[in-house]
């Protein structure tokens, strides 16, 4: 075959790639026959690198993707934790949590606690290794979940938001209890979380105990079903304890200043 065949012949796989929507057999076809002809591959093997390689990057990307789309205000992993350093109830639940067995299950998770013990940490890391395994996540706070209700329920789109807030496999509701709801609010809030009960899985972090919840839900009547919905067969982690930001703030503080203790050192032996 001609060399002019040969790059006539590339030309058009990649331009089939493109209709095909094949990206990596796009970009990286030349290397690959290059490839393929040093290592003498047979047309079998030559196709399973191909389409391997296609297949690979998909789901790499699947994942940054659900990563993406789910909303983490910042990328945390449960990898980063200080396992040690957590309130003895997360440290002894973590490795059952992270499991993910809870969202087979359909159950909830309730972290609570004062601010600053690794919460949001937890959930935000469950939430990444949710999507990296293929699971659909939300990550939202309760008072922009509210907002966002009552916005659609103005627009009288409230049903087909409800339709897409069901079917989520896992929706973090992040710090519940800074915020008290009005009524609507709180019908809402109860609404929605209630249609995932039992079938779709929520975790909830709030800094209030359950005695407290009335504060926020100004209704005796929605704060007892509320409780008793989320509660019922749920993981419940007791996040009393010492505040796990502040020791992360500290170690950055001390880091902080052995680095600059370290330069002012190295700017005295250059100045003498």
């Amino acid at each position: 075959m001609k060399d002019k065949d040969k790059k006539d012949l590339i030309k058009d796989i990649i331009e089939y790639s493109i209709e095909l929507r094949l990206p990596q057999i796009r970009k990286y076809i030349k290397d690959n026959i290059e490839d393929a002809v040093k290592n003498n591959l047979s047309y079998e093997q030559f196709l399973h690198v191909l389409l391997q390689k296609e297949y690979d990057a998909r789901i790499e990307n699947g994942k940054l993707n659900r990563i993406r789309i789910a909303g983490f205000p910042a990328k945390k992993y449960l990898e980063d934790l200080k396992v040690e350093e957590l309130p003895k109830d997360a440290q002894a639940k973590l490795s059952i949590l992270a499991t993910l067995d809870f969202i087979k299950n359909g159950q909830n998770v309730i972290f609570s606690g004062p601010p600053g013990t690794g919460k949001s940490h937890i959930a935000t890391g469950l939430g990444i290794r949710a999507c990296m395994q293929g699971y659909r996540v939300l990550f939202i706070t309760v008072p922009l979940l509210i907002n966002q209700l009552k916005e659609a329920r103005g627009a009288s789109i409230l049903r087909s938001f409800e339709l897409r807030f069901e079917k989520y496999d896992l929706v973090i509701a992040d710090e519940l209890g800074y915020i008290s709801f009005d009524k609507e609010g709180s019908e809402l809030l109860f609404t929605n979380l209630s249609l995932r009960a039992g079938r779709r899985s929520t975790i909830i972090t709030t800094n209030l105990s359950f005695e407290r919840w009335d504060e926020i839900f100004l209704d005796p009547v929605i704060t007892a079903a509320m409780i008793d919905g989320l509660t019922h067969k749920s993981y419940m982690v007791n996040m009393n304890g010492p505040s796990y930001r502040m020791k992360e703030t500290k170690e950055w503080l001390k880091k902080q200043k052995e680095a600059g203790d370290f330069l002012t050192e190295e700017d005295d032996r250059k100045t003498n």
